[in-house]
């Protein structure tokens, strides 16, 4: 049993959607973070369910490894081959298969990016609002439980997947959930494969809840004279029930990286970006009182942004932060951390971790989807020894969160890089998880290296 038999018994299946071509292989080898190029042995371009169930069967007859790819945007080594194989590549399934405008919900193919998902349902007044900034395929987005700026109005993928279709190790196909909008019909199988990362099932098709386009919709930008008075203005606006869309944070170093890539002319201080939906006298009275609850704590420098030009400059400065630090730094990779705590553990969570980033002598910009509790550092690191140093910060990163009674991963899920912590934060519930994966893909074919133990 070898790879090369099963990139044979492929290519009588896909012909010349079966690629070996090194450019191809090595675009599907490379991750937006720090970790290394690492190609498959081919790429594979299925145009249907029944191709994905062909092509399984024929991996594991060989116990080939199958690695599902949906746009490459995720951030932890999610697609990586790491024992080689073949990368599943979805591009050729991204079809929108239904709209039911009176229920709000849709049915697609994994391929289909939300960005085009969202044009396609522009004319019916609805969208899809799971924004995670990238234009990442609904079946990656699915894959890693994605969320994003909009989580803390609209939930996450976990929210917004009503039922799906997956192709197990075996080759079968099964589907899960339904459009009811609940259901105590046995295990929540929707809810194991969202977020399971391609080990347990390859994705062929989501059942997704969709929203209405909302009446009206204001943000704005305000700066606070410390990071401690922006957080605890989050923490007063959640706890007070204003119904944010989006409230994102950003420090001082983030907006020096802003204010050089976009010409913000931010002033140096942490601000904070929030976003209002409703109607326009929701959105007026929501936006006033924030605008309240901010200026106790020290608010400054307010920016409106109310046309829609204005707020889509604010969004799509904040969805290339990424890009921005990088730039700050050139020849830098990046470490990309994404804890999760409590919302009254925020402030907590946010100063250590400034503290430890500045005693490190690594550049850390800090900034996340606060709203939910959610903190991202982007660790920038040109050699070897700060590489280990940013390893080293991740890792008290990770430990912190646990500590104050989060998640190592709010959004960006395991992959390869939060692996080491699993352990930490489940005990005996990893092994538990290693148990499903054996009896669901006892051959360990699918993504393998990711999620669970690879020790029975």
């Amino acid at each position: 049993m070898t790879v090369e038999n099963a990139l044979a018994g492929l290519h009588a299946l896909l012909g010349d959607r079966l690629s070996r071509v090194k450019a191809e292989r090595e675009a599907h080898g490379r991750s937006e973070t720090h970790f290394p190029l690492t190609p498959p042995d081919a790429v594979a371009y299925p145009e249907s369910t029944a191709e994905v169930q062909a092509l399984v069967r024929i991996c594991a007859g060989e116990r080939c490894p199958v690695v599902a790819w949906g746009a490459g945007t995720s951030l932890e080594g999610h697609g990586l081959a790491v024992q080689g194989g073949v990368v599943v590549d979805f591009s050729r399934m991204a079809a929108v298969l239904e709209v039911n405008a009176e229920d709000m919900d849709c049915r697609v193919q994994p391929g289909i990016t939300r960005e085009a998902l969202n044009t396609e349902l522009r004319a019916t007044g609805l969208f899809f609002p799971v924004d995670p900034g990238a234009n990442a395929t609904l079946g990656g987005m699915a894959a890693t439980r994605a969320s994003g700026t909009t989580a803390v109005r609209y939930g996450t993928m976990r929210q917004n997947v009503l039922g799906l279709e997956a192709v197990l190790a075996s080759g079968e196909a099964i589907r899960t959930g339904s459009r009811a909008r609940k259901s105590s019909a046995g295990y929540d199988l929707t809810g194991l494969m969202v977020g399971s990362e391609g080990t347990l099932g390859l994705i062929t098709e989501l059942t997704l809840r969709v929203q209405g386009i909302p009446e009206a919709v204001s943000a704005a930008l305000c700066a606070f004279p410390s990071i401690g008075a922006a957080v605890d203005a989050v923490i007063a606006t959640v706890q007070t029930g204003v119904p944010m869309a989006r409230i994102e944070f950003v420090d001082i170093d983030t907006v020096a990286a802003f204010n050089a890539k976009s010409g913000a002319g931010m002033p140096p201080l942490p601000h904070l970006m929030v976003e209002f939906h409703g109607t326009e006298e929701a959105v007026a009275a929501d936006a006033a009182r924030f605008g309240e609850i901010a200026s106790e704590f020290g608010a400054q420098d307010v920016r409106r942004a109310v046309l829609a030009e204005e707020r889509n400059a604010l969004w799509k400065m904040r969805h290339e932060a990424y890009w921005s630090i990088l730039q700050m730094r050139p020849g830098a990779r990046a470490i990309v951390t994404d804890l999760c705590v409590p919302v009254s553990r925020l402030a907590e969570a946010v100063e250590e971790t400034r503290a430890d980033i500045a005693a490190s002598g690594v550049p850390g910009p800090i900034l996340g989807h606060v709203g939910d509790g959610n903190l991202h550092a982007i660790l920038l690191v040109k050699d070897a020894g700060e590489m280990a140093i940013a390893k080293a910060l991740s890792d008290r990163m990770a430990a912190r969160a646990l500590r104050l009674g989060g998640t190592i991963t709010g959004e960006h899920g395991v992959g390869m890089g939060k692996l080491p912590h699993m352990a930490a934060e489940h005990g005996a519930a990893w092994g538990v998880m290693g148990t499903l994966k054996r009896a669901l893909d006892p051959l360990g074919i699918l993504n393998p290296g990711k999620m669970v133990s690879q020790e029975g």
